[in-house]
């Protein structure tokens, strides 16, 4: 892909954290992880518990070096000219803790002088930014009295305090009820929508990132196992629509063998077709069994999800 398409891009990347004196003790964090992120794309991150998935975002963030590899972010190199970087990026984490005695308003106004907002403009961005999270109504709560939902809303507009081209979020609805997550989500889907920003989030939760990103990246042990939409990973790993049959009488044998079956299975009374597409490969089946003389009694689809995608890269 052209340089100039990329907002993002990482190679190879390793990273070790070495720790202990007497008995040295060493994690391999990353192990070689590249990436390519589009500009004005929402890219996810998906991975179990110390896959590598923070390590990644926060050398991209410039906030870790690496060991070696290398990555730029808007054509900047994330080491030699992290400072130049800094100014266009934001990043906000599902663990967030800021000063516990401080206001929403109050912790917005300190990191918008840290990105150089001063006066009128700092307090009209404030204000748009309480306004746009729903904070107004908690102006006078301090921090420590935030309930979870309000503490990562309150992460969020931070991280929007300088307009940032490329946003970082590591595990944003962390936590968070459903009624939460939703309107979490809603609005990093507004942020790319109508700024076109390009983020990179990091998630456990299956449904928000076939639902948020363009494009999916699995790690694992610090390697990336597949990339791609969310309909290309589960074609990758031969993972596709379900089609659920009973028949009389059984199948007949060659049903595994059309095109577009990826696999056939019984299941007591019914047969379970794994096709690459349900709407392009059900009709052809239908009409198949009919020209054999099979009664078609009952017949069901499911789509697959990621969580499935996510099993079989973790085994």
């Amino acid at each position: 892909m052209p340089a100039s398409l990329l907002a993002v891009e990482a190679r190879d990347l390793a990273k070790t954290f070495r720790s202990g004196w007497l008995r040295r003790r060493e994690t391999a964090a990353l192990r070689g992880a590249s990436l390519q992120v589009e500009r004005g794309a929402i890219y996810g991150l998906l991975g179990p518990n110390g896959a590598g998935k923070t390590t990644l975002l926060s050398i991209l963030a410039t906030l870790l070096l690496p060991d070696s590899g290398s990555a730029t972010i808007l054509g900047h190199d994330v080491v030699g000219e992290a400072f130049a970087i800094r100014r266009r990026l934001n990043m906000a984490s599902g663990n967030a803790s800021f000063v516990w005695s401080l206001r929403p308003a109050e912790v917005l106004a300190f990191y918008g002088r840290l990105y150089g907002l001063h006066g009128r403009p700092l307090k009209r961005r404030v204000g748009d930014l309480l306004e746009r999270f729903e904070l107004t109504p908690h102006l006078r709560t301090e921090y420590n009295e935030l309930s979870t939902g309000l503490k990562q809303r309150l992460a969020l507009a931070k991280a929007l305090l300088n307009d940032p081209e490329v946003l970082f979020l590591d595990e944003p609805t962390l936590g968070l009820d459903p009624d939460v997550s939703i309107r979490i989500r809603a609005q990093i889907a507004e942020l790319r929508r109508e700024h076109d920003t390009t983020i990179i989030l990091t998630t456990h939760y299956m449904r928000e990132a076939e639902e948020l990103c363009d494009r999916i990246a699995f790690i694992k042990d610090g390697r990336i196992l597949a990339e791609g939409s969310a309909d290309a990973l589960k074609r990758q790993i031969r993972i596709g629509d379900v089609i659920s049959l009973r028949l009389d009488p059984a199948a007949p044998a060659g049903l595994a063998e059309l095109p577009g079956v990826l696999a056939a299975h019984s299941r007591g009374d019914r047969i379970e077709c794994t096709v690459d597409s349900s709407e392009k490969r059900l009709p052809d089946i239908l009409r198949w069994l009919c020209d054999r003389g099979v009664l078609i009694r009952d017949c069901q689809v499911r789509e697959p999800d990621l969580e499935e995608v996510f099993v079989e890269l973790a085994r």
